[in-house]
């Protein structure tokens, strides 16, 4: 995403990359011994509690809106590409249709009900869990700066000074983003904010025309939370919870992805998560579940939608092969002329199964498929569906499809699109 050069999260390959002891081989620890199961399940049962697990089986709660798809999910990524709609506006269109645009940004922000932090990426998170995200807000403060910007002395009491005297404020209002032109070259007064929102002293509720507006903490984060300050290991114990609650079962590495957790955390957190060691058929290593999920059959309507890539049920790369069979990846910042499903190729989910991707575009009031891949003739009603759905919620009239990876498919799909 265009951001300025984030710290590597912990846990992650860049961030395993950017330490100096990189350079030397090392033996990772091994992973403690997994409990006996107390349940085995097939692979297909295992892909329908995930689904369910993420709000793409059965009924949705239309009511809930948005915000319950964010309570669902325990984490909605932000990113700055927009081809139909930015990724935190294609994640519950997925789920629920064609939600409009102020809903969902009402459901985000200017109600207090959500702040953004880093949890699997820069993400929204719902304004409850603000105490759960303790450890790592102490974790930026110990080490005392973030992203390696340094920053000159004073500037963080003025932020802060400037915040308790105007109210909430944009990077620009502050005093600027940028020193130069370039995208990542911080201001002294971006970086001091973006430090204090690490730290905690700052938080983001609010964005106007896409900027993030700045406040602070202990103004805009309810009271009873802000107060709670719970141990790193009440933290970590109820973030593994929640994310084997969104994922229905999951890896190790799995749970460890979903906020981002060091490897030592997740296994000093798991044994009090609640979570339930089960064996899946088909998976080369042990995975839990959540006990709820279990209780009961993954049933229900399937969605028929394009996936953001940057969607909770795909994010990771290693799951969605493992569980979907499709290997993907985000092209947008792959050299054009090295593309091969394009740049922003969005999986198609029909029937709880991956069965294609698409890469769209707008022009005018026409949505562009300008590649389109599919997994055999009997998802073209699937894809026809999905196109003329995200041409309606986009305000587009009409579809024209441009590359077709295999042309016999077109007659078909040309008069499905009308």
């Amino acid at each position: 995403m265009a951001n300025p050069p984030a710290e590597p999260l912990a846990g992650t390959p860049a961030a395993a990359a950017a330490s100096p002891a990189a350079a030397k081989p090392r033996t990772a620890p091994a992973a403690p011994a997994a409990p006996a199961p107390v349940a085995r399940i097939t692979a297909d049962h295992a892909r329908r509690l995930a689904l369910r697990a993420q709000g793409l089986l059965g009924s949705p709660d239309r009511r809930a809106g948005a915000a319950g798809v964010l309570r669902q999910l325990g984490a909605v990524q932000l990113d700055t590409i927009s081809v139909l709609a930015r990724s935190h506006e294609l994640v519950p269109y997925a789920r629920l249709g064609a939600v409009g645009r102020r809903p969902v940004e009402q459901a985000y922000w200017g109600h207090g009900t959500a702040f953004e932090y880093w949890s699997h990426a820069a993400c929204v998170l719902p304004m409850e869990d603000w105490p759960l995200f303790a450890f790592r807000r102490r974790a930026y403060r110990d080490k005392g700066r973030v992203w390696g910007h340094p920053i000159s002395p004073g500037s963080y009491a003025e932020v802060i000074d400037r915040l308790r005297a105007e109210g909430p404020l944009t990077s620009t209002g502050l005093g600027g983003a940028k020193r130069t032109s370039e995208w990542w070259d911080w201001s002294d007064t971006k970086t001091a904010v973006e430090r204090a929102l690490a730290f905690g002293d700052v938080v983001v509720t609010e964005r106007r025309g896409w900027k993030r507006v700045y406040d602070l903490a202990e103004r805009a984060v309810p009271a009873g939370l802000f107060g709670r300050e719970p141990s790193d290991a009440e933290c970590l114990t109820a973030l593994v919870a929640r994310a084997g609650a969104a994922l229905g079962v999951a890896t190790r590495s799995d749970l460890q992805d979903y906020h981002r957790l060091k490897a030592a955390q997740l296994d000093a957190a798991l044994p009090g998560s609640g979570l339930v060691p089960v064996e899946v058929e088909g998976w080369d290593a042990p995975a839990w579940a959540d006990p709820a999920a279990l209780a009961t059959e993954p049933r229900g309507r399937h969605r028929t939608a394009l996936l953001s890539p940057f969607d909770s049920l795909i994010w990771d790369r290693a799951r969605t092969e493992r569980i979907f069979g499709m290997t993907h990846r985000l092209e947008a910042y792959t050299p054009k002329h090295k593309r091969v499903h394009g740049y922003f190729a969005m999986p198609l989910l029909a029937g709880g199964r991956l069965v294609g991707r698409v890469d769209p575009a707008r022009e005018g009031t026409t949505l562009v498929a300008r590649q389109v891949s599919l997994d055999g003739p009997r998802h073209v009603p699937a894809l026809a569906e999905a196109l003329r759905e995200a041409a309606g919620w986009t305000g587009c009239g009409a579809v024209r499809v441009e590359r077709l990876d295999d042309e016999s498919l077109r007659p078909e799909l040309e008069k499905l699109l009308g």
